[in-house]
């Protein structure tokens, strides 16, 4: 075995925002699928603080991207949507490889009590012949009703509408206002050759594999959500993969592997300009928190779901990207009716100093993303930074 190629944690960062599309310049033609496809997903999210995250995450590789770009191609059959790690749009190009995961979630929804509607067989099968009959239908056109006023509590048709879909018999049509339309599976998804499990796991192991770059087993498993961790080390022994050891933020090493043409990607990824770049708490780019903290150094945690009271930051906080680091943290939302962005929360990292510079790049990108919200103005509630020389 040859010996591992040493990859420095500065070139690590550099080649890390560069597959995820942090690198290049935020402008161009806005292509849609070809960034999904780049990315290999993009999660969706009904929370709307400033915009959803599907639209911030695509914004943040182009910004001319705007809300409303987005839905045409999966209503257009160039994307799908499915599970993840979280509810996700999906290259179509992936489906023959998908269907492990259809398999897996199914069964796993038919046994599992959050799903389990408690409808009669002959129920469900109607719901499914309404469909086949009707058309893409909503759970709005379906009228069970809860068993309790938990607000997580879901009616026992929406239940088995999920438990169809997981398992692809039903899949998403088109999305309307964000409202899920569910149509037959044979409907929407393009026909494909099934293929064994176990290809299908090395394939989308290598797939991983292309999209990291550089990557331990278990970030591979991680990224898709699909196999398990002995899957996993089974797709490692025998992928095509380079040895490389892999510096982090605190100067220690780590043994990795890389995609065979790691050398060519290394040279070929530029360095990440100076923007300021704010990012989503859903961007693939910091989706794995531990992977973040070890090549950035920056300690992230999505709050949304702490008590107020534990939380250290915010209920919904994007982290400050510049150049190759992380720079802050800030808490924003958008008053659409007023036409204002407020800045409700601030956290500079640590002994950063903020100069005039760096302030106005701050500026300028929440200039920029107040506009993709349709607001004309910013608006500090909470303490500006203050420059320093």
């Amino acid at each position: 075995m040859s010996a591992a190629l040493d990859i420095s944690n500065r070139d690590a960062r550099r080649l890390w925002l560069s597959v995820n599309g942090l690198s290049g310049p935020a402008s161009g033609p806005v292509d849609v699928p070809a960034m999904i496809d780049a990315l290999g997903l993009l999660q969706i999210d009904t929370i709307r603080n400033v915009t959803r995250a599907h639209n911030h995450i695509l914004w943040s590789r182009n910004s001319r991207y705007r809300e409303g770009m987005l839905w045409p191609h999966l209503a257009g059959r160039a994307l799908f949507e499915h599970f993840t790690h979280d509810a996700s749009l999906l290259p179509v190009s992936l489906l023959p490889l998908w269907q492990v995961q259809f398999r897996r979630l199914g069964a796993r929804a038919a046994r599992g009590a959050w799903h389990q509607s408690g409808l009669a067989q002959a129920e469900i099968a109607r719901i499914r012949q309404r469909i086949d009959r009707e058309g893409p239908l909503s759970t709005h056109a379906f009228d069970t009703k809860a068993q309790s006023r938990e607000m997580w509590a879901r009616p026992p048709h929406k239940k088995a509408l999920d438990q169809m879909w997981y398992a692809g018999e039903l899949a998403t049509a088109h999305r309307q206002n964000f409202v899920k339309f569910y149509d037959l599976g044979a409907r929407v998804f393009r026909p494909h050759d099934p293929l064994p499990e176990v290809e299908a796991l090395n394939r989308l192991g290598d797939d991983a594999l292309n999209r990291l770059t550089l990557a331990t087993p278990g970030e591979v498993q991680r990224f898709w959500g699909v196999a398990t961790a002995h899957e996993a080390k089974h797709w490692a022994d025998r992928a095509q993969t380079v040895p490389v050891r892999v510096q982090a933020a605190d100067g220690t090493w780590r043994a990795a592997l890389a995609h065979p043409q790691i050398e060519e990607r290394l040279a070929r990824a530029p360095a990440p300009p100076g923007r300021l770049r704010l990012l989503n708490p859903f961007d693939p780019a910091i989706r794995d928190r531990a992977r973040l903290e070890r090549l950035f150094g920056f300690a992230y945690r999505n709050e949304m779901f702490v008590p107020p009271d534990q939380r250290r930051w915010g209920y919904y906080v994007y982290p400050l990207l510049e150049g190759d680091r992380f720079v802050g943290r800030i808490e924003a939302r958008a008053d659409r009716a007023a036409g204002r962005l407020d800045v409700t929360g601030f956290w500079p990292e640590p002994d950063l100093r903020w100069g005039t510079g760096r302030i106005a790049r701050l500026d300028s990108e929440l200039t920029r993303f107040a506009r993709l919200a349709g607001a004309g103005s910013v608006t500090w509630t909470t303490a500006r930074p203050d420059a320093r020389p």
